[in-house]
């Protein structure tokens, strides 16, 4: 470590930062070049089938999600139906919405692997109120 050896440590330290994955993601923008909803808080889809994940150790419970086609894109994703026996109020070609789970930094939430989003809304209609019996499905 000379007196004249700033510029090459800072010249090192521009260059290991490519090491760290955070970085070269944040960088390079790679999350919303990959991300189904292209950066919008919710999106509308067609529900293709529906389907059970198993849950992770030490959990053992099937958990009710659909798979979801995205109008604006075409992406196919899979949503997590909640609210207990939630799903019967959903069909295939129901149009729903969806959101994100608030997992940790995008990545799954809870027990169910790789399932990073959840339906919010049946045809317009509110998930939360259909399964507390406030409302009826709407006709489409």
């Amino acid at each position: 470590m000379g007196l004249k050896n700033a510029l090459k440590l800072k010249k090192q330290r521009k260059k290991f930062r490519w090491k760290d994955r955070k970085y070269k993601v944040k960088t390079l923008n790679l999350y919303a070049k990959s991300d189904p909803l292209e950066g919008a808080n919710q999106a509308k889809g067609i529900v293709l089938q529906k389907i059970q994940k198993e849950a992770k150790q030490p959990n053992s419970a099937m958990r009710k999600c659909c798979k979801v086609q995205l109008t604006k894109n075409g992406k196919m994703v899979t949503a997590f139906i909640p609210g207990n026996l939630a799903q019967k109020l959903i069909d295939e070609h129901d149009e729903v919405m969806i959101e994100r789970i608030g997992g940790r930094q995008g990545r799954t939430k809870g027990d169910i692997p790789g399932v990073r989003f959840k339906v919010l809304k049946v045809n317009d209609q509110p998930l939360d109120l259909l399964w507390r019996g406030k409302i009826e499905k709407g006709r489409r």
